[in-house]
């Protein structure tokens, strides 16, 4: 089958600020058992374009949410000749017995793999005005990812599979090949990560895709979190500003030393956010009893520095996330990972957002119903009751 070209290619949509990116999911309830209906996601992506989203990104091609996602984006486009929307589309990579009793053998691959690329080149196909960017694999090559991370040559080898595709006119030569990975994973970070299927693969990719977390790094690493003796003069409130001022520093350091590992192997290779986000909420390592680093006061100084640091250096940031997905820690309602959005599960806007429901950007847009109304009933002195200072250095 060729591929066809067609109007808008990642080159132009990366890197440009009028084209702002987000991480997206559908799901509304604690399983991915239930999928959000096309319906449902034509509501949110609504929403999304009203916050001039224009590119959102996504993974596990096997779920029918992403068929659905195209689908939404199809019917949007014809309802509407202006309605603009591209796809980040994931491949999900895992190394062999990942995810089962058996010991994980991370420099062999599973079975899926294969499956999981074949689905991604068929629908890049089918929807080419729609997906513009296919990742192989999400922090995929990151070692904490115990359970299931694989070594580069296994992504390499996809990638190569896939630019191959490219010249044989099997997939839009537009169309462009990254990973999407923790920073330590394309050599931002410890030593051991420098290798030559590292630097093969930094090659190989039209683009670097790389993650950054401060918020976690508020518990592992927290020495740029935590408040110094230096500070004790502050309020909590300037307490809490320094460190998320600190915050994002500590992401751009991320970023910076990504870059100087990257430029000297591919001197012009672009790099860009593929995953950068704030929890409003968390009852572990990142609550009250832990970094006290979750709250909607906090979220919203990143998502707002984040942006603006990012758009003026023209970083395309895939902010993680769009709504809160109750499935991410499904056992637990309370735990961080289903905190992340910057809507609620019910459509209300968290704290980042209120000056846009003032200035009613949502007004006749509904998610499942509700109106986009602002969390904590907008009342902004009960939402500082929730603001905590970082704790003391020890």
């Amino acid at each position: 089958m060729n591929a066809k070209p067609t109007e808008i290619s990642a080159k132009e949509l990366l890197g440009n600020p009028n084209y702002q990116a987000i991480c997206y999911g559908g799901y509304r309830k604690n399983t991915r058992a239930i999928e959000p209906t096309i319906n449902q996601i034509k509501e949110d992506l609504k929403i999304l374009a009203a916050l001039n989203i224009k590119i959102v990104r996504t993974y596990n091609v096997h779920y029918k949410e992403v068929l659905n996602l195209l689908e939404a984006i199809t019917q949007l486009k014809k309802e509407d000749a202006n309605f603009e929307m591209y796809v980040m589309l994931g491949a999900w990579i895992d190394c062999k017995n990942a995810w089962t009793d058996l010991e994980p053998i991370h420099n062999e691959e599973s079975d899926r793999n294969a499956i999981e690329i074949a689905e991604a080149v068929r629908l890049t196909n089918a929807y080419p005005e729609i997906i513009k960017i296919i990742a192989v694999g999400n922090e995929a090559m990151v070692n904490w990812a115990t359970s299931y991370y694989v070594t580069p040559n296994i992504i390499l080898k996809w990638v190569n599979h896939l630019q191959n595709l490219k010249k044989q006119n099997k997939l839009a030569k537009e169309v462009w090949i990254t990973s999407s990975d923790d920073f330590a994973s394309w050599g931002g970070g410890d030593t051991s990560y420098h290798t030559k299927d590292l630097e093969d693969l930094i090659k190989a990719v039209d683009y670097v895709s790389m993650h950054t977390y401060p918020y976690h790094n508020t518990h592992y690493n927290p020495d740029f979190w935590q408040t110094s003796s230096n500070e004790n003069h502050f309020d909590e409130l300037q307490k809490v500003n320094t460190a998320m001022v600190r915050a994002q520093l500590f992401a751009q350091k991320q970023y910076e030393n990504v870059k100087a590992y990257v430029h000297s192997i591919s001197p012009n290779k672009p790099i860009h956010i593929g995953e950068t986000g704030w929890a409003s909420s968390s009852d572990g390592h990142y609550g009250i009893h832990g970094s006290k680093a979750s709250d909607e006061y906090k979220q919203a100084l990143y998502y707002q520095s984040m942006r603006a640091w990012t758009n003026k250096e023209k970083i395309t940031c895939f902010y993680f996330e769009a709504f809160d997905e109750p499935w991410k820690d499904s056992h637990n309602k309370n735990g961080s990972e289903n905190h992340f959005g910057i809507f609620t599960v019910d459509g209300k806007a968290k704290f980042a957002l209120w000056n846009l429901v003032d200035e009613k950007v949502f007004s006749n847009l509904k998610r499942d119903g509700n109106k986009i109304k602002k969390t904590y009933s907008g009342d902004k002195e009960l939402l500082m009751k929730s603001v905590l200072a970082p704790p003391k250095k020890e």
